[in-house]
């Protein structure tokens, strides 16, 4: 059987396509403008290799569908934490990619809560309840991101897990814990590091001087004065959440053709605070996918994300008091089933039939998890498992999936990947959320109406 392989996109992309330059892999298609996850290695062309987000691949090589894989050691501690028996063996520091996860606060040492919960936003929400149970925490809530943790304290929770870096200096927290130092590191299966032949694979790294890094510190807090955040309480404030990522630039023409100016959106230091002209209204950078739950809680008041994001939301949470005030009618995409091309079927009954004729689970990949459990539900697709990924879904099929439910906007890099769409689950657009049900009062009720007209008379005018 060949030797199959997960490697990353994103952070660490560019430095294990050196790594393995350097090692003699010759591979193609691995770069950083690269949009195709199948390279091909010249010297080991019998290997599978496939191109993951780094959050994916610990959980793809501890079930043995890769053998061998290269992550950051923070998403395999993330893993170990809920899953700590699993088979994964970690085979080698690649002494790049270094890093430090720290816990920070806007206070100068780590709040206890005092009777309240102590709230904690993270990207890794097992690592966090693992902290917060060694903290001997009497009672903490947990709430996972997408990303952009460091704009969450103080407003929305009181500590923030996050890497040491840029993004954690320019927010004016300070670390008040570390908890891991963390590198890219090679990992294998435990059954497949004892059953198959990973030899020449393995020494073609593990032999190989590597270029090392000195480690991040681990970010104890600094001596001196240190900065806290103070704010006026002001229960008529508008707090309005707005994307980061490819939907700024159509979000920055909406608002500016409805008359609103912005300082700072998108920023070019990765400021996630801008300034609004619109007065009692304050604005936060955040993840699209975060957003309906976000307003949901009442961390937000309104939000500009895509319609695929709330219904994923709603179709987990169906009662949520959150819901659609405004069509903005930008980044339009559809939702769609996606299968191999290999396979000879058009549509969801097509599915339907060749489902019937298998006895194992048919296998679901998406990052809308609950959009494509109703998907699978609705279409009675018979026995199913959903996996959830984060990003470079066309990687998964045909080997590690057989359904995708994905979001294109031309479906050029489907085609791309080799694979076809079966079926049009919905076509999402930007639009501007809020809660249904809630208890503001004249004033607050005020402004959130000139927020929703002014940018109404915007959309109705483009």
């Amino acid at each position: 059987m060949p030797v199959k392989i997960a490697l990353p996109k994103g952070r660490l992309l560019r430095k294990t396509a050196a790594l393995l330059h350097r090692a003699g892999w010759a591979l193609d298609e691995y770069h950083s403008e690269m949009g195709f996850y199948r390279p091909r290695s010249s010297r080991f062309p019998d290997a599978l290799i496939r191109v993951f987000h780094e959050k994916d691949i610990p959980v793809q090589v501890a079930m043995g569908n890769y053998d061998l894989g290269i992550c950051g050691l923070d998403w395999v501690q993330e893993m170990a934490v809920k899953f700590p028996g699993s088979d994964l063996v970690r085979v080698r520091d690649l002494c790049y990619g270094n890093g430090s996860l720290l816990v920070a606060s806007m206070m100068a040492e780590m709040p206890r809560g005092n009777g309240a919960p102590v709230r904690i936003a993270s990207e890794y929400p097992n690592l966090a309840g693992d902290f917060a149970l060694r903290q001997r925490l009497s009672r903490f809530s947990i709430f996972p991101v997408w990303g952009a943790v460091e704009v969450y304290p103080p407003e929305n929770a009181d500590l923030a897990l996050l890497p040491g870096g840029s993004a954690l200096q320019d927010s004016g927290m300070v670390p008040v814990a570390s908890v891991l130092d963390f590198s890219a590191f090679l990992i294998a299966n435990r059954n497949s590091w004892a059953a198959k032949d990973l030899d020449e694979v393995l020494t073609s790294i593990c032999d190989m001087p590597l270029e090392g890094e000195k480690k991040s510190p681990s970010g104890k807090p600094p001596a001196g004065t240190v900065p806290v955040y103070r704010r006026e309480a002001d229960g008529d404030l508008v707090r309005l959440a707005l994307p980061d990522g490819h939907q700024q630039q159509p979000t920055v023409s909406l608002l500016q053709k409805a008359g609103i100016a912005l300082d700072d959106y998108p920023s070019a230091s990765g400021n996630r605070r801008p300034v609004m002209d619109m007065e009692g209204v304050a604005v936060k950078v955040i993840r699209p996918q975060d957003m309906p739950l976000q307003v949901a809680n009442g961390s937000f008041d309104l939000a500009i994300t895509g319609r695929d994001w709330l219904t994923e939301h709603l179709d987990q949470f169906p009662s949520s008091p959150v819901g659609e005030i405004l069509d903005l009618n930008f980044a339009r995409v559809r939702l769609v089933a996606v299968v191999s091309q290999g396979l000879s079927i058009a549509d969801a009954a097509g599915l339907r039939n060749l489902v019937s004729t298998r006895e194992r689970p048919l296998r679901v990949a998406s990052e809308y998890v609950n959009i494509a459990d109703r998907y699978a539900r609705n279409n009675l697709l018979g026995r199913y498992q959903v996996i959830p990924t984060w990003g470079a879904t066309e990687a998964f099929l045909p080997d590690d999936a057989d359904l995708l439910i994905e979001n294109t906007e031309t479906g050029r890099t489907i085609a791309r990947h080799n694979l076809k769409i079966i079926d049009t689950i919905l076509v999402s657009t930007g639009c501007l959320i809020g809660r249904t049900s809630s208890d503001y009062g004249p004033l607050k009720r005020k402004r959130i109406e000139a927020v929703v007209s002014r940018l109404h008379a915007a959309v109705k005018d483009a």
